[in-house]
Parts: structure tokens; sequence; C-alpha cells
């Protein structure tokens, strides 16, 4: 049976990668909160519908 070479790539970034670095945003959002939003809206929208 032959054997098989195996070719190792060395990694593109040579190991410099930081996470803490990747953006600033400015208005941090928790899931929580978009998920009030939403379904703030959807009652709304159902409101509306009923009462015009």
């Amino acid at each position: 049976m032959a054997k098989k070479d195996k070719i190792y790539m060395p990694s593109g970034s040579g190991g410099l990668i930081r996470y803490g670095e990747e953006g600033k945003t400015l208005i941090k959002l928790k899931p929580k909160h978009v998920a009030y939003v939403v379904a703030g809206v959807v009652v709304f929208e159902i409101v509306l519908k009923l009462f015009l």
C-alpha cells in the first residue's frame, strides 16, 4: 500500500488574531430588548387591525 504524504499549509494569520479589537459599536442591545420591541410592534399592529 502506498504511503500518503500529507502537506500542511501554514496558517495565513500567523496566530495574530485579536478578537477583542474587531470593532466598536455605538449601540449595544441585548437579545431580550430586541424581543420586547418586536413583541410590542406585533401587539401594536394587532390593535390597529382590530380598531381600524
